[in-house]
């Protein structure tokens, strides 16, 4: 199924993943998006276990379309060792995050059992 009108978008979410060993350079990676984006996006909790469908610790950042390029081509060329996780916001969840989900770095597999109940 093609989708020519990309308006069911109304959002789009980054997840930046990490671990134990990596929590520090996200955190400092989370600083350098604070910095550069300001009030344009909105950064969530930083979470250090699973939550959700994120099989790993994460952070989100939420941002309207209008900001895509330049978040996403600048995470694409700064994200160094860490994985993003990116998806749109259509108010169909488990295809947002399943079949219409975009990897910058190592993709994971997501727990998407609470999708399809």
């Amino acid at each position: 199924m093609t989708h020519p009108d990309t308006s069911p978008i109304q959002t789009w979410h980054a997840h930046i993943y990490f671990d134990a060993a990596t929590r520090d350079v996200a955190w400092q990676f989370r600083e350098q998006i604070a910095t550069r984006f300001g009030d344009t996006l909105q950064l969530g909790r930083f979470h250090e276990k699973p939550v959700g469908p994120h099989p790993k610790w994460s952070y989100q950042l939420a941002f309207e379309r209008a900001q895509f390029a330049d978040i996403v081509e600048w995470l694409t060329l700064n994200h160094g060792a860490l994985d993003v996780f990116l998806h749109p916001n259509t108010g169909d969840p488990l295809r947002d995050h399943r079949d219409a989900a975009v990897w910058i770095g190592h993709s994971h597999e997501l727990v998407l059992d609470n999708f399809m109940a």
